[in-house]
C-alpha cells in the first residue's frame, strides 16, 4: 500500500474485465458510482473518482498467462488524505495473494 496518492496515476491490474467489475463494487464500498461502458465515476463526499480502463496483452511468465487491465484513476476535488483514505479501503479489497 502506498502512503501518497496523486490527483491522476494509472495502474496495471493482473485481472480480467469481468473480475474487475466483480471486486470494484466492494472495493468503492457506500460511494454512488455509475457504470459505463470501460470507465465509472464515483462520488466521494464532495469530490469524484473518474476510472478509466482497458484490457492489455496478456503477460506470459513461463507458461503462466497472466491477464491485465490497464486502470487510469482521476480524482477531483479531494484532499491529500481523502484520496489516501479511499484508496487505502481500495487498494484492501482489490488485493489478491496465494499461497
Amino acid at each position: 500500500m502506498q502512503s501518497f496518492y496523486a490527483e491522476r496515476f494509472e495502474r496495471e491490474m493482473g485481472c480480467t474485465e469481468a473480475e474487475w467489475l466483480m471486486w470494484l463494487p466492494n472495493a468503492i464500498g457506500d460511494n454512488h458510482w455509475k457504470q459505463q461502458s470501460q470507465s465509472a465515476g464515483v462520488r466521494i463526499g464532495d469530490g469524484a473518482l473518474g476510472l478509466k480502463w482497458q484490457v492489455g496483452a496478456p503477460r506470459a511468465i513461463g507458461s503462466v498467462s497472466i491477464p491485465v487491465l490497464k486502470v487510469t484513476f482521476r480524482f477531483a476535488g479531494l484532499d491529500d488524505a481523502e484520496r489516501y483514505l479511499f484508496m487505502k479501503r481500495f487498494d484492501l479489497y482489490m488485493q489478491r495473494g496465494g499461497g
